[in-house]
């Protein structure tokens, strides 16, 4: 390659470095001291620069040349001569006049821990594949010859410890049962359940069910705060140990959608699909059934340690322990009590009270007679006059119904499931840094005889809500409510077992709660609020903040 191809080249190069940062120096040391922002990307811009200069000099570069890319605006090489010599530094050839604010920051996001939760506990199906073939529909067996898959959720072990550290109470947390010759007993003494009681009691071949196990294990709490990101709805857990070659419950069906996380040992599972329509996702689960009662089952297996079986509400199972080992498993449950009917349950009654205040229609009287034609003894009757009477009394029935469905509040619907969401919760895990950043650990704090790390809300303060759903806005009773779920214990309603807190929230103070509730998981600035004034945004948020006895609903950072 001769010189003229060389000069080519420093020139292509050198015309671009002007074109992006407006000077170019022929000492480092200058450039160094100019005042120019010196990023790594730049020193190997000079070095190649001056590398290029010598080899003209010397005229020692290979007489061959290639064309690469550049892309200016992320400042990678754009169709330019470059020696082919140094192929072996492209990967080095990206050289940004300047770092660019990237155009989204990543946050962290309680809907993403939920979602990485949910994949781990049905690994190995797919999350849209389960939803799509079994959620609601059928049973779902993954088997994973993998008994360290679940190792770190609980452990026998860890259920001593947990007896002995703790006041469990037999009936409100620990129940002890048998089921043998088809009989179903519970065995619960009276008082707290000591270790040294429950293992008795188990040695007897009776089986143990830990009713809350979310209250005291941390891992359990974890997987059970995580999923109800991930449905929308409270969801629990219970344990259950069952003593070699036994059996601790009747066949029965549920009322939860069932998540079998087998533990430890094994344990072999009947279930059988629904046996009529009225069975299928039961909103109440089933008394005690017997062996008469049920037919061939449709999955027969038995589960080992990392292996998981999911049932809808209604599959009715039962379960038995192998003769040469016990078994452990936990069922995480959920969707109790989250079906369309509830959600009418709240909806209907309320489309009641606008359509009867709204249309007379609904205020007129009853029919005088109508107690002659319609009821239990009229509805077989074949008088046709009074067949007559009844068919327009349905006639009438369906066009006051049909506008009913146009009357239905389903937002207002909504926020009170929302609402039940917040009450029935577990409490929020916080990380360290969500915990550094509120006023669990956050904050103020005493040291060397004084209060340090005074905190004030300004302007340019980012904050945002915890997790996605730790609160929610609601218009109930003519005020604006924003219930949290901050202070819920981990203890089904242990503090609150009428409603949860709520903060009464001012109406010019309620559109910048909004917008903290959509902006999630982002930060904003308190000075973006759609608020009024300064004045209105800080004391707002003071109030959200400072409100609640021991955490917050907000998260704040610098």
């Amino acid at each position: 390659m001769d010189d003229n191809v060389k000069e080519n080249a420093l020139s292509v190069l050198e015309s671009w470095i002007l074109s992006n940062n407006s000077v170019i120096l022929d000492n480092f040391h200058e450039i160094q001291t100019s005042g120019i922002e010196i990023t790594e990307e730049w020193k190997k811009l000079y070095e190649f620069w001056l590398s290029l200069k010598q080899d003209l000099s010397n005229s020692c570069i290979d007489d061959e040349i290639e064309i690469v890319k550049i892309n200016h605006d992320n400042g990678s090489l754009n169709e330019k001569i470059i020696p082919s010599g140094l192929k072996r530094k492209r990967k080095l050839l990206r050289f940004p006049t300047r770092k660019k604010k990237p155009t989204h920051t990543k946050y962290e996001d309680s809907r993403e821990k939920a979602s990485h939760i949910f994949s781990w506990m049905i690994s190995s199906v797919d999350v849209k594949q389960f939803m799509d073939e079994y959620w609601e529909k059928d049973f779902l067996h993954v088997k994973r010859n993998n008994s360290q898959y679940y190792k770190k959720v609980l452990s026998t072990v860890e259920i001593d410890r947990i007896l002995r550290k703790n006041y469990i109470m037999f009936t409100k947390n620990i129940d002890i049962t048998t089921y043998i010759n088809g009989v179903r007993k519970t065995h619960n003494p009276e008082g707290r359940a000591y270790a040294s009681t429950v293992w008795d009691l188990y040695s007897t071949g009776a089986s143990v069910r830990f009713l809350n196990p979310q209250t005291y294990s941390n891992p359990v709490w974890k997987i059970c705060e995580g999923l109800q990101d991930a449905f929308g709805c409270f969801v629990g857990a219970n344990v259950y140990l069952t003593p070699p070659g036994t059996q601790g419950f009747a066949p029965h069906y549920d009322d939860i959608e069932a998540f079998v996380l087998q533990l430890e040992g094994k344990k072999r599972w009947r279930v059988y699909r629904p046996r009529s329509q009225a069975e299928e996702c039961a909103l109440v689960s089933s008394p005690n059934l017997s062996e008469e009662d049920l037919e061939e089952p449709d999955l027969d297996v038995v589960l080992e340690a990392g292996d998981l079986l999911y049932f809808p509400r209604g599959f009715i199972h039962q379960a038995n322990a192998l003769p040469d080992v016990h078994s452990l498993h936990i069922t995480v449950s959920s969707f109790q009590n989250n079906s369309w009917a509830n959600f009418l349950e709240q909806a209907v009654p309320a489309a009641l009270k606008i359509a009867t205040s709204e249309n007379p229609e609904f205020r007129r009287g009853l029919p005088l007679d109508y107690l002659s034609y319609m009821g239990l003894v009229h509805s077989d009757n074949n008088d046709i006059q009074k067949m007559d009477l009844r068919k327009l009394f349905r006639e009438k029935a369906r066009f006051l119904m049909d506008f009913l469905a146009d009357m239905l509040p389903l937002d207002s619907a909504a926020d009170q499931m929302g609402k039940k969401l917040i009450h029935d919760a577990l409490p929020p895990i916080l990380s360290h840094d969500e915990r550094v950043r509120t006023i669990y650990n956050g904050g103020e704090h005493w040291e060397d005889n004084d209060v340090v790390n005074r905190v004030e809300i300004t302007p340019d303060t980012k904050i945002r809500f915890l997790k996605a759903n730790i609160a929610r806005l609601i218009m109930e009773e003519d005020e604006i409510r924003l219930y949290f779920s901050t202070e819920n214990s981990r203890e089904y309603h242990e503090l609150f077992p009428e409603e949860p807190p709520y903060l009464v929230i001012e109406s010019h103070l309620a559109p910048g709660v909004e917008q903290l509730i959509l902006s999630y998981p982002r930060f904003m600035s308190v000075s973006k609020l759609a608020l009024e004034d300064l004045t209105s945004k800080i004391s707002g948020i003071q109030l959200y903040s400072s409100a609640m006895p021991k955490g917050n609903v907000c998260g704040a950072t610098k």
